[in-house]
């Protein structure tokens, strides 16, 4: 298809949009023919509108040709009013220093989970989460936290949905993920066993704030210590009513100055 017609209609803003979303956890490194195919964007548009990203350090270009996102992005990105990641880390800094072992929180984005931040050490157990990396949602114990505790409308559009299988273990089934959410909303905790990656498990617990659904806290461990999962529960429930205590704090003097701030601009 010609380039013009696949541009049609579509704003330079939508264009610069396309090319940095083209960039995730999966495509880190991109080649401009890349670029071009995961966008539909023809590749002279690409290449001129690549050159302009990359002035102003939006991208940044590897020695082999391939791009990546730049360190303005991570700039912006730090500028994000919502300080979960900086209220987390001290908690599962502390989940951490008790297990040796990876912890991360996760919040929903679509049908997605979206890592916000990850404390780990050498010797844990690989595993494919990373700060900023988005993974499903049913195979990953924070991911189904997320999900069991979704209203009933958005749980069953997302099983209606054809669900990924990572690994032989991954439950894909409708009913049966679904009698699994339910036993995640009665017991307050999720867990795993090789569902994401052979070799680990994982346990997650929600963090509530007001009654609210704000993000899930979670643990991996090797699967040769799926018998020390329940232990771990109690730190991660810790833990996530500990986060949810130190967010309402964060953000209650931000509340205050914008109502003041309401306040003032209305007299």
């Amino acid at each position: 298809m010609p380039g013009g017609a696949r541009e049609k209609g579509r704003t330079v803003a939508s264009r610069l949009l396309a090319i940095i979303g083209a960039f995730d956890a999966a495509h880190p490194r991109l080649t401009l023919t890349e670029i071009a195919a995961r966008t539909g964007l023809a590749l002279s548009t690409v290449h001129r509108l690549v050159a302009e990203l990359e002035d102003w350090r939006a991208l940044g270009r590897d020695e082999d040709g391939r791009y990546h996102v730049g360190r303005r992005m991570w700039e912006l990105g730090q500028l994000a009013p919502d300080p979960l990641q900086e209220v987390a880390r001290p908690w599962l800094q502390e989940v951490f220093a008790g297990t040796g072992e990876n912890v991360h929180i996760a919040v929903r984005d679509g049908a997605e989970v979206l890592y916000v931040d990850k404390v780990y050490g050498r010797q844990a157990v690989p595993i494919v989460s990373r700060a900023g990396g988005r993974l499903p949602m049913h195979p990953t114990g924070v991911g189904k936290v997320l999900l069991a505790f979704e209203p009933a409308w958005f749980v069953s559009a997302y099983l209606s949905r054809s669900l990924e299988r990572p690994t032989p273990h991954t439950i894909t089934e409708p009913g049966r993920l679904a009698r699994e959410l339910t036993q995640v909303r009665a017991r307050g905790y999720a867990t795993t066993h090789e569902e994401m990656t052979l070799g680990s498990c994982s346990a997650a617990a929600p963090v509530f704030l007001d009654g609210r659904l704000l993000a899930a806290v979670g643990i991996v461990v090797s699967s040769r210590r799926v018998r020390e999962l329940p232990r771990l529960i109690d730190p991660l429930l810790t833990a996530a009513q500990g986060i949810a205590r130190d967010y309402r704090a964060a953000v209650a003097p931000r509340t205050e100055y914008g109502a003041d701030a309401g306040r003032l601009a209305g007299r």
